[in-house]
């Protein structure tokens, strides 16, 4: 696909760089001018805290579910978890394309399309949200979603009523996730990350009330999930239509859908959508293969479940601040890519990928360290603890460079290269991480005597880990000498 096209269809362009036309803009104005270290930082931070906060949401669930409904619980989450990313794909789909988009527009000095964008990416989000809850409850579609995600027949009749339950609050999950982003880009981090937080809190002392109070069990955890990303969407809709000086506003006269605007806004958001969907593929080939070489194991299949699945989780969790810098900076490269301010796209790309790499370091040493003591807390059975910790040390053992993979890939995002992004999104799950998940269960204990099959299959991980950064480094290596080219150019027109 081609590069998404400059135009300008709803107003003239104002000059490259300059405010939108409106004097509460002075927040985005300040993406093309402002220190770029100091803008990574003050929008890393909060968007980091703010990812952390996010996957808090599952990672609450399974802490309590592991300790108030014990193993069953953790497998029935692990069942539910192809369905759940479903949900998140959509939010990214609309909600990371949409921001991409806006920070564009916003750059050239397009502030209605950029409302327009808004506006169409709320429709999009309410509209896939009832989708998705009215095909939740068809058991057409639910049972075989089920038994592609193994259910055993145990683990079943708990992972439908999650996923049943979530569903029909998917739409605040959609909307509130995926509008959350263009806070951001309105120059409010800070804001971004109290709408996530005061969800989060609320998703926790709701768990507390239903699962370990009320003794609700699955359903109840699913139930505060709901509330909690009730809450989280109000706020987000509050900061657009209630708070005085923003710079967008969710308008009424932009809700009706632009096809143009869609297939910009989905084509966009196509990168972020393929990695969650490969998410889903990933996961459900994953629990294949654990139910599979589980059985084989003492631990037996639903024990692998358990384990595993709370391993997946905190790996989740942990990419979670990665992809919080990538977050961070996409309104900043956004902005300047499209105001061609080629020199400081760069300097906010380097900037990034820094981060990432202190950071994936950091947490490696603590989950390395710890590993044991993590798994206990999220209620993990003391028999199953040492497999499982060993999972989570095999499973991240290339953190430190996963970040660096991360910030790459979603730099085409951000600066309207969506093939590119797409590609890249899709080296890892998809190109690299099926086949290894299918294979190395068969090869590597073969080759690495004190692994069995079971143990192979969190083995993949890094496997596709250290492909995908090789093959990022490849287009980032070109992408940076077009870049550099451009800067070249620039200064020589500067100094004629």
């Amino acid at each position: 696909m081609a590069e998404i096209e400059e135009r300008n269809q709803m107003e003239p362009a104002a000059p490259k760089g300059a405010p939108a036309g409106r004097a509460d803009n002075d927040k985005v104005e300040r993406l093309g001018t402002g220190n770029i270290p100091k803008l990574v930082r003050e929008f890393a931070i909060p968007a980091i805290v703010g990812m952390i906060v996010n996957g808090a949401y599952q990672i609450i669930d399974t802490i309590f579910l592991g300790h108030g409904a014990g193993d069953l619980g953790l497998s029935a989450i692990t069942v539910a978890g192809p369905v759940m990313m479903l949900f998140l794909a959509a939010a990214m789909l609309f909600g990371s394309g949409g921001n991409a988009l806006c920070a564009l527009r916003l750059g050239e000095g397009k502030h209605g399309e950029a409302e327009h964008i808004l506006g169409n990416t709320f429709s999009l989000s309410i509209l896939v949200s009832i989708i998705f809850a009215i095909l939740a409850h068809i058991p057409f579609f639910i049972e075989p979603l089920l038994t592609l995600s193994s259910a055993t027949d145990t683990v079943r009749p708990y992972a439908r009523t999650f996923i049943q339950i979530i569903s029909l609050g998917a739409v605040f999950q959609v909307v509130g996730f995926g509008i959350n982003n263009f806070i951001r880009t309105c120059g409010a981090p800070n804001r971004a990350l109290g709408t996530l937080i005061i969800g989060a809190v609320a998703c926790t002392v709701f768990n507390a009330i239903f699962v370990m109070g009320l003794g609700w069990g699955v359903a109840g955890s699913a139930w505060a999930t709901v509330c909690g990303q009730a809450i989280s969407c109000i706020s987000v809709i509050w900061y657009f239509t209630k708070t005085p000086g923003v710079p967008l506003r969710l308008r009424k006269k932009y809700f009706p859908i632009v096809p143009s605007l869609a297939k910009d806004i989905i084509t966009l958001g196509l990168a972020s959508f393929a990695v969650q969907v490969g998410s889903v593929v990933v996961t459900v080939v994953f629990n294949y293969v654990l139910v599979k070489y589980g059985a084989m194991d003492p631990i037996g299949a639903d024990g692998a479940l358990a384990s595993i699945g709370a391993v997946q989780r905190i790996a989740g969790f942990v990419i979670m601040p990665l992809v919080g810098i990538s977050v961070a900076i996409q309104p900043i490269l956004g902005f300047n890519y499209g105001a061609r301010l080629f020199r400081r796209v760069r300097t906010t790309f380097a900037v990034g990928e820094k981060w990432a790499a202190i950071m994936g370091i950091a947490m490696w040493v603590v989950l390395m360290a710890f590993a044991p003591q993590i798994m206990a807390i999220f209620g993990v059975s003391e028999e199953l603890t040492d497999f499982a910790a060993f999972a989570l040390r095999v499973n991240l053992i290339t953190l430190p460079v996963i970040g660096c993979q991360i910030v790459g890939a979603n730099y085409f995002q951000a600066t309207g290269q969506p093939t590119k992004s797409i590609i890249l999104s899709l080296t890892r799950q998809i190109i690299f991480l099926l086949p290894a998940m299918l294979i190395l269960p068969e090869v590597l204990p073969s080759i690495v005597p004190f692994m069995d099959g079971l143990d192979a299959c969190y083995a993949a991980g890094p496997f596709a880990d250290i492909l995908a950064c090789f093959t990022t480094a490849i287009f980032v290596a070109i992408e940076l000498k077009k870049l550099n080219a451009r800067i070249a150019k620039q200064d020589a027109e500067a100094a004629a």
